[in-house]
């Protein structure tokens, strides 16, 4: 793009951040949680790699593609998801970190003046604990989880729902994420989207997903940032 050629892009005055996947890599938390619950459900367990598949779209999901991955019968759902409730309260955070980069890329985020919210399919409760955890709790003005509103990503509801929280048009609002789910709910938002491409998007190639740009650390936000919303008049 030619110096001086407007972007025809909003200043961004705020990002939404998705959690797993994103900020901080939960996989073995899933894996501890999930196997201690079909252990005492007297069923097979996983390993990690089966469930890297199936985050990203909520526990209900998660729960159910576990299930039927080890042959259970669906009347398993209901035991299966108090079993897993309880593991999970009690691991969360335990078999998980924060992915290189993130705390460094949060920073940059907040000094450029952005207000920030945590937006996952992750049960709030989960998600709040977490992040208080992992020494982030204090960098969001909002958290929601897949409980906060009536559907989850990849419908738009959450991040519109989330934009108006903090008082920021979508098209001023970049999506954050590891995942299709979060591009869909982006861009049928009106939200710009980065994704990040060390996350888990069901198994599949992130760079396949439509996006504006990718990352391969959140410590490179603020250069990416600068490329993709330059201010007006100064693009290059």
């Amino acid at each position: 793009m030619k110096k001086g050629q407007d972007t025809g892009r909003p200043p961004l005055q705020a990002a939404i951040i998705d959690l797993d996947g994103t900020l901080v890599d939960t996989l073995g938390d899933f894996h501890a949680a999930l196997n201690e619950m079909l252990a005492g459900l007297e069923l097979p367990t996983v390993a990690a790699p089966v469930v890297a598949g199936f985050i990203g779209k909520g526990s209900e999901h998660l729960i159910r593609e576990v299930l039927a991955h080890v042959g259970a019968p669906p009347d398993r759902y209901q035991p299966a998801w108090d079993a897993y409730q309880s593991c999970y309260r009690r691991l969360n955070g335990l078999q998980s970190a924060l992915y290189p980069g993130v705390r460094e890329g949060v920073a940059q985020l907040r000094a450029a003046g952005l207000s920030l919210a945590c937006l996952t399919n992750k049960p709030t409760e989960f998600a709040r604990a977490l992040l208080e955890a992992k020494g982030l709790g204090d960098d969001f003005e909002v958290v929601f989880g897949g409980d906060a509103f009536a559907r989850k990503k990849p419908d738009p509801l959450p991040l519109l729902e989330t934009c108006a929280a903090l008082g920021v048009p979508p098209a001023a609002t970049l999506m954050l994420g590891d995942s299709s789910n979060d591009a869909a709910a982006a861009r049928a938002a009106g939200c710009p989207v980065v994704l990040v491409t060390y996350g888990y998007n069901h198994g599949e190639p992130v760079r396949g997903v439509d996006a504006d740009g990718y990352l391969d650390s959140l410590a490179d936000a603020q250069a990416l940032l600068a490329r993709l919303f330059p201010p007006r008049g100064r693009a290059s």
